[in-house]
């Protein structure tokens, strides 16, 4: 079974001898030995829960153990179960690829959300920790200075994901968001998390286990159909969002990603912005304002632009989030950088 689960070893007409229905990109991907990697971890209802939800699907079977953390195979998805902190098992696209010999195109992680408001909610985000430097502490996982690529598919499986959950009926009691950037752990490929939020009592539900599983399995095109949020699909020059400032559940942005045809990359809210205040001297112009923001605008914007190969990556910024000495030492340095700001219309 283990030979067959790792498909991408084997020739084009192989995999059309074994998989008949699969789409001619699936099969492009497999041949160059391309495929998506899904995480859980058992130790967390909200993680475990739609992975066996979705294991419960047709067409999956075990692949290959890598270091005793058992993995399960449909078509170019591989789902690996471990029993460790979602955040802290770092380079697990890496690990796979040493072990299998096949490559890493993405990483889908499942995990539970927490909040101080307790709401329910399902919840889509990019990772990583860019405004942190060396010496600070890690205590969501991640690395100084580093985010993860973003998935491409946020933006299409967060308009998705409303779209399950209206169907089903979970809203309006749980709440569909996106959420800034934020915690590990360390990937290399483009990387989201889907999570299920924000009680034991949510994490456990089972109706809201099913709502990501489906989430999964429709947007990878698991059942046939077609996959939702491939961009080596979609690449001709499209704009990118890059969302900059704002709170945690970022809500201006994700005005704008609530609309069809809208992708989106890293947002950095305004806490991972950290500016050190000037005092008497902000209302100067050419103010050199002090703090990691910079290094966390570059990170996010470079890591955006590789997840979007051939892409135009476009700031857009909450303006009302700021201060007017911030917001234009934020501008002047996306200027300096010649990284362009969007208006919401150049999304849509």
């Amino acid at each position: 079974m283990i030979k067959i689960g790792l498909l991408c070893h084997r020739s084009i007409s192989s995999i059309k001898h074994c998989f008949s229905n699969i789409f001619h990109q699936d099969l492009l991907r497999c041949s160059r030995g391309m495929v998506t990697l899904i995480v859980a971890t058992t130790i967390d209802p909200a993680s475990i829960g739609p992975a066996s939800a979705l294991l419960a699907m047709p067409g999956w079977y075990p692949g290959p153990p890598i270091q005793d953390v058992p993995s399960f195979v449909n078509r170019d998805v591989r789902l690996l179960k471990h029993d460790s902190s979602i955040v802290r098992e770092d380079h697990l696209d890496m690990r796979w690829e040493d072990t299998t010999g096949e490559t890493v195109d993405e990483v889908i992680f499942l995990s539970k959300h927490t909040a101080a408001s307790n709401r329910p909610a399902l919840t889509v985000h990019p990772i990583g920790v860019p405004h942190l430097t060396e010496g600070d502490q890690l205590p969501v996982g991640g690395k100084p200075a580093w985010a993860a690529p973003p998935n491409p598919r946020i933006g299409p499986w967060f308009r998705l994901l409303k779209s399950i959950a209206d169907s089903q009926n979970l809203t309006p009691e749980f709440e569909v968001t996106l959420e800034a950037t934020h915690h590990g752990p360390v990937t290399n490929a483009p990387t989201m998390f889907v999570e299920i939020g924000s009680t034991e009592e949510y994490w456990k539900r089972q109706d809201a286990a099913q709502a990501i599983a489906l989430l999964v399995w429709e947007g990878l095109g698991l059942g046939g159909g077609d996959a939702v949020g491939d961009w080596s699909r979609n690449c001709c020059q499209q704009k990118i969002l890059l969302g900059i400032g704002g709170g945690h559940y970022v809500p201006r942005h994700m005005d704008i990603v609530r609309k069809d045809g809208v992708w989106v990359g890293h947002l950095i809210a305004g806490y991972s912005l950290p500016m050190d205040d000037p005092g008497p001297s902000k209302s100067q112009s050419n103010l050199e304002v002090g703090g990691t923001w910079k290094q966390a605008i570059r990170v996010a914007f470079d890591t955006t632009r590789a997840a979007f190969p051939q892409g135009e990556v476009l700031a857009h910024l909450d303006n009302k989030s700021f201060k007017g000495w911030q917001r234009n030492a934020i501008v002047g340095f996306l200027a300096e950088q010649n990284i362009k700001v969007g208006k919401p219309s150049d999304f849509c």
